[in-house]
C-alpha cells in the first residue's frame, strides 16, 4: 500500500498575492488607527460638552497631590518636603450671641424718619429716651419732570424783551433729558435690557407709555452725538505702545439673509497702560480686518493664536506676544484625554501665575528682574518637557494639539518676560468681551450693520468707564449735558479717564 504524500503545514502563495495581503493589512491598520482617533475625538467632544453643562467654569489648576507630578516622563522632580508640625494651644472666647453679625447700614444712604408713638395716651408724660431701629427700603426709579421757567423782562427804555437762553438739549425738539438718555443707554449695554423691555418697564413701573420706536429714535440720536468722542477714543488707543487684541462674533440681521442672521465680528483692542478699550465692528473675521485699525500701530501686540495676526510677526516696529490663558485652556481641555501629562503642564503654568502674583505690586524693572530669575527657568523646563513628549502622543489627540499649539507659539509666549509692562495673558480684554456675550443672550442680534457699529461704540465708551472706575450713568449724564456745546478740539477732556482724573 502506497503511503499518502505528506502535505506541507504552510500555504504557498505568489509574490503578487503576498504584496496584496500586505497592502490589505496596512489598509486595515490605517482604518483601525483612524477609528481609534475618531473615538478619542468623540470622547473628548463628549467630555467638553459635559464640562460645559455640569463642570466648573474655572480653569485654575490646583494640584490635588504633589506626588502626582512625579511622573516617569524623563524629568526628575525635587523631593516633597513635609512641613514641620507644631502644636499650638489657645483659648477661644465663646461669642455671647449665636449666628452671624448683621452688617451695619451705610451712613451715606438718605434716611426717611418715621416717629411711631404708643397707642396709649402719653399727654403730660416725660420722654426719657428713645429706641431707634433702621432697615433698608427700596423705591423703584422714578421719572420726573424738569420744569424750566424763564422769566421775561421788559426794558421800558428800549422796549427790548430779555429772556435767558434755553439750555441746549442733547436731542433738539425732544422731551428727553440727558439723565433719561443716560438711563436708556446704560440699561441697554450695562444691564443688557433690550429697548422693548425698557418700554414695558416704563409702562409697568412708571405708568407712562414710551413706545419702543421712540426709545430707538432717542438711542440712535444719542449715538450720533457720541460718535466724535468714539473717534477720539479710537485714535488714543491706536497711539498706545502696547495693545491686546481679540475678536468675538455678533449676529446681525440683514436684508441679504431673510430669516437668518449674518455673523459679524467685534474686533477688540485694549490698551493696558492707558486703561482704554475700543470695539471695532467688521462684517467678517478675515485677516485683512485688523490691518486698517493697526496700520499705524507701533509697539507690542498681544493676541491668541488666530492666523490673522501672524503677519505682524514680521512687521517692523511690532512685537507679537501670545496669551498663556489660551495655552492653559488647551491643556485643561485635554484632562480627560491624558490626565497625567495635562496636569504636569498645568502645574508648570500655575507656577508662572504664582510668580506674576508675587510681582503684581512691583515696579516695572523689579517685575522684569523677577521674571528673569524665576519664570524663565520654569519656561525652559516646560519647553524641554513638551519637546520630549512629541513622539509619545498622537498629533490629533487633545494633548497632542495642546502641546503643538503651545510650542507653535512659544516665542510669543515667553516674550512677556522681556518687559515688565507686558502681561502674561489677555484676560483683561476677555473681561471686556463678557458684556457682549451677555447682550447676545438678551437681545439676540443687532438689527443692522449700523446697529452693530453703534453697539461697538457704546461697548467701547462704557468699557473704558468700567476700567477706570467711573460710574457709567454719571459719566453719560455729564457728557450728554455738555457735549452739544463742547468744542471739537477739546473732546479728549470728556473721555472717562480724563473725567476720573478731574474728580480725584
Amino acid at each position: 500500500m502506497q503511503n499518502e504524500e505528506q502535505k506541507p503545514d504552510y500555504i504557498q502563495i505568489s509574490r503578487l498575492e503576498f504584496d496584496q495581503l500586505r497592502k490589505d493589512n496596512e489598509a486595515l491598520q490605517a482604518r483601525l488607527n483612524q477609528t481609534l482617533m475618531h473615538q478619542v475625538l468623540l470622547e473628548q467632544e463628549l467630555a467638553n460638552l459635559k464640562r460645559m453643562l455640569f463642570g466648573s467654569k474655572s480653569e485654575r489648576h490646583i494640584g490635588e497631590d504633589p506626588s502626582q507630578l512625579a511622573l516617569n516622563l524623563g524629568f526628575d522632580k525635587a523631593p516633597v518636603v513635609e512641613p514641620q508640625k507644631e502644636e499650638v494651644a489657645y483659648t477661644r472666647n465663646k461669642p455671647d450671641k449665636k449666628g452671624h453679625a448683621r452688617e451695619s447700614i451705610p451712613a451715606h444712604l438718605p434716611r426717611e424718619e418715621q416717629i411711631i408713638l404708643p397707642e396709649e395716651d402719653v399727654t403730660g408724660m416725660e420722654q426719657i429716651g428713645q429706641a431707634v431701629h433702621e432697615h433698608l427700603a427700596y423705591k423703584p426709579g422714578r421719572l420726573y419732570v424738569v420744569k424750566q421757567t424763564r422769566p421775561k423782562f421788559l426794558d421800558r427804555e428800549t422796549g427790548k424783551i430779555i429772556i435767558a437762553d434755553l439750555p441746549t438739549l442733547p436731542i433738539p425738539s425732544s422731551n428727553a433729558g440727558p439723565s433719561l438718555l443716560a438711563h436708556i443707554v446704560g440699561s441697554k449695554y450695562m444691564d443688557h435690557l433690550p429697548l422693548y423691555r425698557q418700554s414695558q418697564i416704563f409702562k409697568r413701573e412708571q405708568g407712562i407709555h414710551l413706545a419702543e420706536s421712540t426709545l430707538n429714535d432717542w438711542f440712535s440720536a444719542t449715538c450720533r452725538l457720541l460718535e466724535p468722542l468714539y473717534d477720539v477714543l479710537q485714535r488714543k488707543v491706536q497711539q498706545s505702545h502696547y495693545l491686546q487684541a481679540d475678536e468675538t462674533p455678533i449676529p446681525v440681521q440683514t436684508q441679504d439673509k431673510p430669516g437668518a442672521t449674518h455673523k459679524g465680528y467685534l474686533w477688540v483692542y485694549h490698551s493696558p497702560p492707558d486703561k482704554m478699550v475700543v470695539f471695532d465692528y467688521n462684517k467678517s473675521r478675515s485677516r485683512e480686518e485688523p490691518g486698517e485699525f493697526l496700520k499705524s500701530f507701533q509697539g507690542a501686540l498681544q493676541c491668541d493664536g488666530y492666523q490673522a495676526y501672524d503677519a505682524y510677526e514680521k512687521t517692523a516696529g511690532i512685537t507679537l506676544l501670545a496669551c498663556w490663558a489660551h495655552a492653559r485652556r488647551k491643556f485643561e481641555q485635554s484632562l480627560d484625554n491624558d490626565k497625567l501629562r495635562s496636569e504636569y503642564a498645568m502645574e508648570k503654568i500655575r507656577q508662572l501665575y504664582l510668580i506674576e502674583r508675587e510681582a503684581e505690586d512691583m515696579e516695572t524693572d523689579q517685575r522684569k528682574a523677577l521674571r528673569q530669575e524665576k519664570s524663565v527657568p520654569v519656561l525652559q523646563e516646560l519647553k524641554a518637557w513638551m519637546m520630549a513628549q512629541l513622539n509619545d502622543v498622537l498629533p490629533k489627540s487633545p494633548i497632542g494639539k495642546a502641546i503643538q499649539y503651545t510650542l507653535g507659539l512659544w516665542d510669543r509666549l515667553e516674550r512677556y518676560t522681556q518687559d515688565g509692562t507686558w502681561l502674561i495673558d489677555n484676560n483683561r480684554i476677555e473681561n471686556s468681551i463678557r458684556p457682549v456675550a451677555l447682550g447676545r443672550k438678551n437681545y439676540l442680534f443687532a438689527g443692522s450693520h449700523d446697529a452693530a457699529q453703534r453697539a461697538a461704540m457704546m461697548y467701547s465708551l462704557l468699557g473704558t468707564c468700567k476700567m477706570n472706575g467711573v460710574n457709567p450713568w454719571q459719566w453719560l449724564n455729564h457728557v450728554l449735558t455738555v457735549i452739544p456745546d463742547w468744542k471739537a478740539n477739546r473732546l479728549e477732556e470728556l473721555l472717562p479717564l480724563a473725567t476720573k482724573e478731574e474728580k480725584t
